[in-house]
């Protein structure tokens, strides 16, 4: 295994690790699997957090500025909560995120170069949160880190976070499932694979095939997904209340998606420059391909696969869980964080359901730190005992059944 080291700041490092051969769960096999990651702090021996990512975030969670090694961001998506004297407090621990195979900014995927020198595109076996896992497992051992005193995961990076306490149930005290699931739900597998047709049916996707500077890529197919992708992020009340029905001109239509002939009489909502907008950067970062991948390794994920129950998954976790949920969360609902707490429950897991009220929608656990920060700095000191901690069970006994976690979770569209 080979590695190269690239310093971005005190305390902080951003390398590429060569992990040698690696088996997807597909059968299909690399034989030399690049693995990106940063890692913040100093490792103590038993002080390392592993934090995974979202859908298109990076090894990049903490600091700000352009000088963000490979991982491509301008600014970190989790420094509210990642950093010294924050929730996960770099000056106490040896914080680890890992960049995911299938993803683009650094790890093996699409858009890496393959056996020929050329990137790999659709010819990259398929991922599963499971390789992810496996991944992760590789690096943390190649830089000399074993048992770890916390996982933390937000989104699909929850579900990483909970595979983490199926694949590895000993080499983790304690564990933090934030803004996530068990499985999606059919509404959100519905909405994924409509984003996946939008890219796949942009012309310049050519199968996948796209790389080079004389080819264009997808922007248009993967801008309108990344369109999809934010009204799932969004709830009914944050958009109402960022949008409403404000117009934005007749003006201010760009280029990048055509506008009927009739378009000019009508507004242009602020609704809609927002989308265009967020489609135009994200565009502008991220690999088609990746979206392709990622969003089915997620969408695969079921904690019961090759179980009877989650909760038999969960048997071997001898350690705690802290499930933070947020009520204006209707991409991973507030009832399906409970469900996930009741299968802990039921395997003797020390467990607490913490509940956010917010109506900010899937996108809270990054916008709301003042309510994600307390619990989770709380948990990772002293567990579900922690003070700031709360849980839907009182005195660790059955949780309220009348009590309406998450009245929000309908189609965010009116019919």
């Amino acid at each position: 295994m080979s590695r190269t080291r690239t310093p971005i700041g005190r305390q902080v490092e951003s390398d590429i690790v060569n992990v040698g051969e690696f088996r997807f769960e597909s059968g299909e096999v690399i034989t030399d699997m690049q693995v990106a990651y940063e890692a913040y702090g100093e490792f103590t021996g038993e002080n390392a957090v592993l934090v995974c990512h979202g859908l298109t975030g990076s090894q990049h969670v903490a600091g700000r500025g352009t000088d963000s090694g490979v991982a491509g961001q301008a600014s970190a998506w989790w420094s509210d909560i990642v950093g010294p004297g924050k929730a996960i407090d770099t000056n106490e621990y040896y914080v680890v995120c890992v960049n995911v195979p299938g993803s683009c900014y650094g790890t093996s995927g699409p858009a890496s170069d393959g056996p020929d020198g050329k990137p790999w595109g659709t010819d990259f076996p398929p991922v599963t949160v499971g390789d992810w896992t496996r991944a992760q497992r590789l690096l943390l051992d190649h830089i000399g880190v074993g048992r770890l005193h916390a996982v933390v995961g937000g989104s699909v990076g929850g579900m990483n976070a909970l595979d983490w306490a199926v694949q590895y149930p000993d080499d983790l005290d304690r564990l933090v499932v934030v803004a996530s699931a068990a499985r999606l739900d059919p509404q959100c597998l519905g909405l994924d694979a409509v984003a996946r047709r939008a890219i796949t049916a942009d012309p310049n996707w050519n199968g996948g095939d796209y790389y080079g500077e004389d080819r264009p890529d997808p922007e248009q197919g993967l801008g309108l997904a990344r369109q999809i992708g934010h009204l799932m992020y969004l709830s009914k009340d944050s958009m109402d209340r960022k949008f409403g029905r404000r117009s934005a001109g007749r003006g201010g239509r760009g280029d990048a998606y055509p506008a009927d002939p009739a378009a000019m009489f009508f507004p242009y909502r602020e609704v809609e420059s927002y989308l265009d907008y967020q489609a135009e950067k994200f565009a502008d970062r991220f690999d088609a391909n990746s979206y392709l991948y990622l969003t089915r390794a997620m969408d695969d994920f079921d904690l019961a696969e090759g179980y009877e129950s989650d909760a038999a998954a969960l048997s071997a976790f001898e350690g705690e869980a802290l499930l933070l949920s947020f009520t204006g969360d209707w991409h991973f609902t507030t009832e399906q964080a409970e469900s996930l707490a009741e299968a802990f429950r039921s395997v003797d897991v020390p467990v607490a359901h913490h509940v956010v009220e917010s109506d900010h929608g899937h996108d809270a656990f990054l916008v709301e730190p003042e309510k994600v920060g307390p619990p989770l700095d709380a948990f990772l000191l002293a567990g579900v005992e922690g003070r700031a901690v709360t849980d839907t069970a009182p005195d660790g006994g059955e949780p309220d059944s009348e009590k309406d976690f998450a009245p929000v979770h309908s189609s965010l569209f009116s019919h």
